[in-house]
């Protein structure tokens, strides 16, 4: 109460650094450019406690964790158009919906941590994760479906124009 009020300062302090710490290490990664050792950034990732504590408190359904994911979404947002500058990442046409879907996907991770633990044998709250032989069955896959994707050419032009056709059905019901 003394420093910060109510619980609920507290939980907008914590909510305020665990961002920071995802801001701070994601910027160094993407401002490493293409030649980022992935390796030594994941060795050098604070994880520890914030992975607990993001995995404790994404369920709830709270103006609090609102805040918290639109924040972390809006700096997704940003450091993939720093990534896009520096070569590492592709230009996309909706810079917003990507960043939605990666920061909700990376959560859902920490989410359903027991299951990735179980399935994979990777504890994501593990303070020395990152540091972790483990890691590489989560992050192999992880940077396989990144990198590569995972639908050939001729699906993915064909899931393109499907998507098209799905967002011109739906400006054409808007007039």
């Amino acid at each position: 109460m003394h420093h910060f009020g109510s619980m609920d300062g507290l939980r907008a302090a914590c909510d305020e650094y665990v961002v920071g710490v995802i801001r701070r290490q994601k910027g160094d990664a993407l401002g490493a450019g293409p030649g980022l050792d992935i390796v030594s950034a994941l060795r050098a990732a604070p994880i520890g406690s914030l992975t607990a504590y993001l995995a404790a408190v994404l369920g709830d359904d709270s103006p609090a964790v609102a805040r918290l994911v639109d924040d972390l979404v809006a700096d997704a947002v940003e450091y993939a158009d720093a990534g896009v500058a520096s070569g590492m990442l592709r230009p996309t046409d909706d810079p917003y919906g990507r960043a939605v879907l990666l920061v909700l996907w990376n959560l859902g991770g920490l989410v359903l941590h027991h299951h990735l633990h179980r399935l994979l044998g990777v504890d994501l709250l593990d303070p020395h994760v990152a540091t972790s032989p483990a890691m590489a069955r989560h992050v192999g896959p992880v940077y396989e479906i990144f990198g590569h994707g995972i639908f050939s050419d001729a699906m993915a032009d064909t899931i393109s124009k499907a998507v098209d056709d799905l967002a011109a059905a739906g400006e054409d019901n808007d007039e």
